[in-house]
């Protein structure tokens, strides 16, 4: 998660030999970046836009864990004390994501991967 995803893609290229692909994420949003060595997912880089991310936000890195419905989590998270912060967007050929805030303030992504979880 990035405000500069041009630049930290092209360092991370440069460094570790990734190639990438763009997958849109819908209108007036910018592309996810998903990153490949020998043709298989590697990382993923998304530029952090307001109002999801306010200023100050810090670039950061953000872990994912994969759930059956990504859907379904996204709307049980403010009433487990959670916070929304990206709603659940499709990266083609990758799978569904969101991004929350833990009670705790920790933020991670939630993934249903493309083929399912098993």
């Amino acid at each position: 998660m990035t405000r500069d995803d041009e630049r930290a893609l092209t360092f991370f290229e440069k460094l570790l030999g990734w190639t990438h692909q763009d997958w849109p994420l819908g209108p007036g949003q910018a592309p996810y970046r998903l990153a490949q060595v020998g043709g298989k997912a590697a990382a993923g880089i998304m530029r952090m836009t307001e109002p999801q991310f306010p200023a100050a936000v810090p670039t950061h890195w953000c872990g994912y864990i994969a759930v059956r419905d990504v859907d379904a989590a996204w709307k049980q998270v403010a009433e487990l004390g959670g916070q929304h912060i990206h709603p659940p967007s499709d990266i083609p050929q990758v799978g569904r994501f969101c991004i929350i805030k833990d009670p705790t303030g920790a933020v991670v992504a939630l993934m249903t991967p493309t083929g399912g979880v098993a």
